[in-house]
């Protein structure tokens, strides 16, 4: 009775080792397909990327241009109403923001470049794959 089921035992965990050998040569051959849409996808995502990327240098153009017009007013304010005048502070605060407003864009701008590499990657590993 015991040697029964210490043969039993011992089959079935040679036949589980079995499975788990040929499941472990199977992964290994096996060659991953790609999905009929997965390309079209890619590609999309690339366009908008693009267009996100043209639209936050865009963004910061016109930032840099809202810049150099309120360095104006301020200079002009500086002139006209002096050191601690409201238009002045005011136009302190909008320079200021201005500035944060180009580094968010920058900041922006930076992750589409990165969205758009990696998704050229994937579709460049999409169509190897297909």
């Amino acid at each position: 009775m015991i040697n029964t089921r210490s043969i039993l035992r011992a089959g079935v965990n040679s036949l589980a080792l079995a499975g788990l050998l040929a499941t472990g040569a199977w992964a290994q051959t096996s060659t991953t397909t790609t999905a009929p849409g997965e390309v079209r996808k890619d590609t999309h995502d690339i366009r908008q990327d693009r267009r996100d990327v043209r639209s936050d240098t865009r963004d910061i153009r016109s930032d840099k241009r809202d810049i150099v017009s309120d360095k104006k007013d301020l200079r002009q304010d500086l002139a006209t109403d002096g050191k601690g005048s409201a238009a002045v502070k005011a136009d302190r605060k909008d320079l200021h923001a201005d500035k944060k407003d180009v580094k968010t864009d920058v900041r922006d701008r930076r992750g589409d470049v990165r969205d758009l590499s990696k998704d050229k990657r994937d579709r460049r590993q999409d169509v190897r794959n297909k």
